[in-house]
């Protein structure tokens, strides 16, 4: 294919991306799941949007969360910031509850996934 066409091809795309980016819901929550790799206990961590919540010696704040609007049980998109308690940055970014390994928190100690977004 020619360059001309892959730029017009792009560019044409460009609607109908920003379609599906609208056919996502806000949620004012999210379900997460943190582990303790050491003690091997997992928790289920409810966290509302612009909430802190410390897990063992993290914090997490839930910046947003986004679910498909259509099915709302299908996945789930959670913005997120991941802290040491000395205020060290470990993760910030989405993550995704279909593909957690895509885009991972990378901690000797904990892991942090998306389970769903919720609105209570």
């Amino acid at each position: 294919m020619k360059p001309a066409l892959i730029v017009l091809a792009i560019a044409a795309a460009g609607p109908v991306l920003a379609q599906q980016a609208d056919g996502l819901a806000q949620a004012s929550g999210a379900l997460l799941r943190g582990l303790d790799k050491i003690s091997g206990v997992s928790t289920d961590i409810p966290v509302r949007v612009n909430e802190r919540v410390d897990f063992g010696q993290i914090s997490v704040m839930l910046k947003q969360c986004r679910y498909p609007a259509n099915d709302p049980a299908s996945n789930a998109y959670a913005y997120l910031q991941i802290d040491e308690k000395d205020g060290k940055t470990d993760f910030e970014g989405w993550m995704i509850a279909d593909s957690p390994a895509l885009s991972a928190l990378d901690h000797p100690r904990y892991d942090v996934w998306v389970i769903r977004c919720n609105n209570s």
